[in-house]
């Protein structure tokens, strides 16, 4: 369909609206890191390092950051195993109920994350489970094993089983089937669902608010805590900064990668 230039036009200012609606406020937070005020006032009055150098002496900050890494890294392992199981599943099996398994996978994420975590905080405090690191991971898997499932049962379904059944006439085993064949032809769709369940999970708050222990603070958490501290405006600011670039690396890497394989490059 050829639009009109009037019709372009005004997509595309549309489209500048829309994008600016959600990329100004982050360019500002951006700007607000290097600002020399300790307060969020606009303009800058100067640009300095010195809120960097503040945010990585600062233990809480260190602490939160490590703990975030520790429960992204495993609420993607765990995602990565459970998302790719279901995949197989569901792409390569007929049975009873396919389509209800398919549907309860990806609903996580589209719950708004105060149910999940209140589901899971219930659920956690009448089986007698410790609140900790265990029971973020777990609360941040059951949205970030959604990504992982989507990426890996869609390239599952785009390229089909033939390869592997012609490996297995030729006398491969399955295991040796899924190494040669099967794995490389998942490899970047593995790498895209981690990378964006990784990001997920990094900058979660809602769901780790109800199932984290009063020591055990991500770096969301942090932000939450000290927004409104007299003096903490800059090193939150920050902080808040190296939380856009966390989040939006993974997203960028995976879209390349989903990109490329769609090209046919592995």
């Amino acid at each position: 369909m050829t639009l009109s230039r009037p019709a372009r036009i005004a997509l595309a200012l549309v489209m500048a609206l829309g994008l600016a609606f959600v990329y100004v406020p982050l360019l500002l937070v951006l700007v607000n890191a290097f600002n020399t005020s300790r307060t969020f006032g606009w303009p800058p009055t100067g640009l300095t390092l010195d809120w960097w150098r503040a945010a990585a002496g600062d233990t809480g900050v260190r602490e939160a950051l490590r703990a975030s890494v520790l429960v992204g890294l495993g609420a993607t392992a765990l995602a990565l195993l459970l998302g790719t199981m279901a995949a197989f599943a569901v792409a390569r099996y007929r049975f009873f109920g396919r389509e209800a398994v398919s549907f309860v996978l990806v609903l996580p994420i589209a719950l708004p994350g105060i149910v999940t975590g209140i589901a899971l905080n219930s659920a956690f405090s009448v089986g007698g489970v410790p609140f900790g690191y265990l029971t973020v991971v777990v609360g941040h898997a059951t949205f970030c094993v959604v990504v992982v499932y989507n990426n890996v049962l869609a390239r599952l379904r785009r390229t089909g089983s033939s390869l592997e059944e012609a490996s297995m006439d030729l006398g491969a085993d399955t295991f040796r089937t899924f190494r040669l064949v099967t794995f490389p032809q998942l490899r970047s769709a593995l790498l895209a669902g981690a990378l964006l369940a990784f990001a997920l999970s990094f900058d979660e708050i809602v769901v780790t608010t109800f199932t984290t222990s009063a020591g055990l603070k991500t770096v969301p958490i942090w932000v939450f805590e000290n927004l409104f501290r007299p003096n903490a405006a800059p090193v939150v600011n920050v902080v808040a900064a190296t939380l856009i670039l966390a989040s939006v690396l993974p997203i960028w890497a995976a879209q390349r990668l989903s990109g490329n394989a769609a090209g046919g490059r592995l």
